[in-house]
């Protein structure tokens, strides 16, 4: 009636004790991998750029990113499948999400290699792959998010690199659902097959036709970390980078250290018309005054000229895919912004800073502040 009792073997037992112990230990390597990229200092990075296989793939080249999840993003559709979005029904893109630490990789040298490895002048799909499910797109995650793409596509299409415009829209960020597990990391598990599909859909030709040994730069350089220190003088000691977390905003700490940008017209300075001077939020050391100031339409400060030429340092910055001249801070080596040659006499140059890099002393404060030497400036 009941049946024979079942016997439990030794043989039964080990099989058992192994499935538990891989279990276990799977469900902890999640844990670890979920705690990992839920850390408060990463940021996420949303992008399409045809086949999630080969952008993923790409994507995950990079020192500083944590981990890249293939998957659907844009769309309306809750929880699509794989089919649905093929379909090209939802609303979706193929997409990216990429998990990153902004302390050894910025948003904008995510968004230098991304442009490297696929054609963004195709608005009609990505290769061989047709239809909007298979189209580019940036979705942004903050307003600072925004403004770095938008600079990026801008710096982009006015190098010359494509015949044609840069299509590629940048979109605020609403949706992303995980692909099917058999996508994830799918270069890894089926080499074979990625490799073929790689090479036939056109991309990598597209990609070394015109970007050649220049399509991993983004690697090279993100190997080196945080540009060091200048050396130090006049008793500044630069702090340590944990100090420099404490002392500084996200923004402050982003923009100094690792060469971020802040958004045009919505940073603090860009139309200060109060008198006094500007000075590195990190050191102190004295760098421009409001009597050089002048709105140049660009939603930055802008100056004509440093009040101490000897406290700005000028280098060649070769990113966002065009020469530019970067201005750095001498003593705290604090990343200012960058000076163009289209500035108002009697220089004809625009110094174009970072609110997030200054600290403003008005008049009334300088003599208070140890900064009464310069109050020449407005006798």
């Amino acid at each position: 009636m009941y049946g024979k009792p079942a016997i439990l073997t030794l043989s039964g037992l080990l099989v058992i004790s192994l499935v538990l112990a891989l279990t276990l230990f799977t469900s902890s390597k999640e844990r670890a991998m979920a705690e990992s990229a839920n850390n408060a200092t990463y940021e996420t990075a949303t992008l399409a750029g045809g086949c999630f296989w080969c952008v993923e793939s790409d994507m995950e080249k990079l020192p500083g990113v944590i981990k890249v999840v293939s998957g659907y993003a844009g769309g309306a559709e809750v929880d699509p499948s794989y089919e649905m979005v093929s379909s090209g029904t939802t609303g979706h893109r193929e997409s990216v999400q990429v998990t990153f630490d902004p302390a050894r990789i910025s948003y904008a040298q995510v968004l230098d290699h991304y442009w490297r490895h696929f054609d963004p002048t195709d608005e009609g799909g990505s290769f061989g792959d047709r239809g909007f499910q298979y189209t580019s797109a940036i979705f942004y995650h903050s307003e600072e998010q925004r403004a770095t793409a938008e600079a990026s596509k801008k710096a982009l299409d006015e190098s010359g690199r494509f015949d044609k415009p840069v299509v590629t829209p940048i979109i605020a960020f609403t949706t992303f659902y995980p692909a099917e597990g058999y996508h994830q990391d799918y270069y890894k598990h089926n080499p074979v097959r990625y490799k073929t599909y790689r090479y036939f859909s056109g991309r990598d030709r597209f990609v070394d036709d015109h970007w050649g040994a220049e399509a991993d730069d983004v690697v090279e350089a993100a190997q080196h970390g945080p540009a060091a220190a200048a050396p130090a003088g006049n008793g500044f000691v630069k702090p340590d980078d944990e100090t420099l977390k404490r002392q500084l905003t996200p923004l402050q700490y982003k923009v100094t250290q690792h060469e971020g940008t802040e958004p045009p017209f919505n940073n603090e300075y860009w139309d200060n018309h109060a008198e006094g001077i500007y000075v590195d939020v990190v050191s102190g050391e004295v760098l421009f005054s409001s009597t050089d100031k002048y709105e140049s339409g660009t939603g930055w400060p802008s100056f004509t000229k440093p009040l101490v030429p000897g406290n700005i340092v000028e280098k060649e910055d070769r990113s966002l895919f065009s020469v530019r001249t970067e201005v750095r801070s001498r003593e705290a080596d604090s990343h200012l912004g960058h000076v163009f040659g289209d500035g108002p006499k009697p220089t004809g140059l625009r110094y174009c800073m970072n609110s997030a890099a200054l600290r403003f002393v008005p008049k009334a404060d300088m003599q208070a502040e140890g900064y009464g030497e310069y109050l020449y400036l407005f006798d």
